[in-house]
């Protein structure tokens, strides 16, 4: 029987975790098995039970992972003493080098997190509205500074927000440019929009 591969970076359950943030990106989180997840690892189907419980257990550590990470560093960026502007570009920064570099686990968490079990979703949803509030007060703060265009806070999140999940068919252009070549542009064309 073959073993789940670790390396020294990685336990079992974290290869078992991106393999399966893979396989929810590619056929959603309802149409993935614990079957298909264990032929993807490489495992009997009963193997990945000595590391995990379920596939919602799974999803629940793929969605909260990303949650924190990105709750974590907005409050990071909203202490410091920067301007609206360069605290609205380092969270975009942020947001666009974890849709290039952790790509599966930040789609997954943003597109499958409505499948996730009581009371993990009500958790999400208020952490992802928090999270928006959060870029919004940053953006208001602009406003009252004179740094940023009145414009509605809430609206121009989620402009923001969905231009950088729209990253996901940058993944799959067959001529992309390099990621740091589309932070830049992104940035660039997100904030330059922003400033008054």
């Amino acid at each position: 029987m073959a073993k789940i591969k670790s390396n020294r970076n990685s336990t079992r359950k974290e290869v078992i975790i991106a393999e399966a943030a893979k396989l929810f990106r590619e056929k959603g989180f309802s149409a993935t098995s614990m079957r298909d997840l264990a032929e993807h690892v490489g495992v009997e189907a009963a193997s990945l039970y000595n590391h995990i419980s379920s596939k919602a257990e799974i999803l629940q550590e793929i969605c909260f992972k990303v949650a924190n990470q990105f709750m974590s560093h907005i409050e990071q960026v909203d202490n410091s003493q920067r301007s609206a502007i360069a605290k609205i570009e380092e969270i975009l920064r942020f947001h666009i080098r974890q849709m290039v570099e952790h790509y599966e686990e930040v789609y997954v968490s943003d597109r499958e997190w409505k499948h996730l079990t009581e009371p993990y979703m009500q958790n999400m949803q208020s952490q992802r509205r928090a999270y928006r509030q959060k870029i919004a007060l940053v953006i208001e703060e602009g406003i009252r500074k004179g740094e940023i265009k009145h414009i509605d806070a809430p609206t121009a999140v989620l402009i923001m927000l969905h231009a950088v999940s729209g990253i996901e068919s940058w993944h799959r252009s067959t001529k992309k440019i390099e990621g740091n070549v589309l932070e830049d542009n992104m940035v660039m064309i997100l904030v330059e929009g922003l400033k008054k």
